[in-house]
């Protein structure tokens, strides 16, 4: 009987969550992107209907924190750094809470993805921006979306009942087309760098080390590959080519975090290849004349 029971139960749960994914919710999840420039600005969001009734003002009051949509926090998700109203919204993702009121909504941005009006703390603030809402025909279900693409600014609208909030986007093209190839190269540079240092590790071919080694330091120049080529040089009997290597690595290396790990090894190999420079030979003092 005890068997019986376990598997009625376990067909009923079964049942249940089946049955709670094929009904329709009554604020369906939407999501909305948008590429302005070279970033992609994405909107997750859940939309509430009116189904008659009053909203702003009523339903959800002025002056109050709201999460912008139902169920879950509302959430944006940018590839890059953008500006909202002119103020500088940094890459990542957010929470957007706001405060409705007839003559100025607070559109807030949360580091808290799963803030809602219980749990909302200003402390968890990244940015505050204001709007002015205008009045529009009725829009029955909540509408978020973005018009006026431009090639570096866009508009977010958010969209209910009677009032529609924009706010400004704006994007910076050059920065974020910098990063990309910062980033690029910093990858190109990091796969250069392994490979000349396995050629080094395993004694391979060191003039095909050296010319690795070489097009990493041209991408991204860091302590490590400054110290890859300075080991390559050294046991290519260039002692004197190395040490100016070693050295610029050990100073390379204060500002990076793990250059501990690597420390020991690279003052060890600064001592040896010192030793290996032949001393520059002092000329000899000429004896002064003793006065008659």
């Amino acid at each position: 009987m005890k068997k019986i029971a376990l598997l009625a139960l376990s067909c009923l749960l079964s049942s249940t969550s089946i049955f709670a994914q094929i009904t329709p919710a009554p604020s369906p999840g939407a999501a909305i992107s948008q590429v302005v420039g070279v970033t992609k600005i994405s909107i997750d969001y859940s939309r509430p209907s009116l189904k008659g009734r009053e909203i702003f003002g009523k339903l959800i009051p002025f002056d109050k924190v709201y999460r912008t949509g139902a169920n879950g926090a509302t959430k944006i998700e940018t590839t890059g750094d953008i500006t909202v109203q002119g103020q500088t919204l940094k890459a990542g993702k957010y929470a957007i809470m706001s405060i409705p009121n007839q003559a100025n909504w607070t559109i807030i941005f949360s580091k808290n993805l799963n803030v809602n009006e219980q749990s909302y703390n200003q402390s968890d603030d990244v940015l505050r921006v204001t709007a002015r809402p205008q009045d529009i025909s009725t829009v029955e279900t909540l509408t978020f979306d973005f018009s006026d693409i431009k090639d570096d600014a866009a508009s977010l609208n958010f969209s209910w009942e009677k009032t529609k909030v924009t706010l400004t986007i704006g994007v910076d093209n050059a920065a974020a087309i910098e990063n990309a190839v910062n980033q690029k190269n910093n990858e190109a540079s990091n796969t250069f760098q392994q490979a000349a240092d396995y050629m080094l590790q395993k004694g391979m071919d060191l003039n095909k080390a050296l010319s690795l080694v070489d097009k990493s330091l041209g991408l991204n120049e860091n302590f490590r590959n400054n110290w890859i080529k300075a080991q390559i040089l050294d046991k290519l009997g260039k002692p004197s080519d190395a040490l100016g290597f070693a050295l610029k690595s050990q100073a390379l290396g204060s500002g990076d975090g793990s250059y501990q790990f690597f420390k020991d090894a690279i003052e060890k190999g600064i001592s040896s290849i010192k030793a290996k420079i032949p001393a520059i030979p002092t000329a000899p003092e000429t004896p002064k004349k003793k006065k008659s």
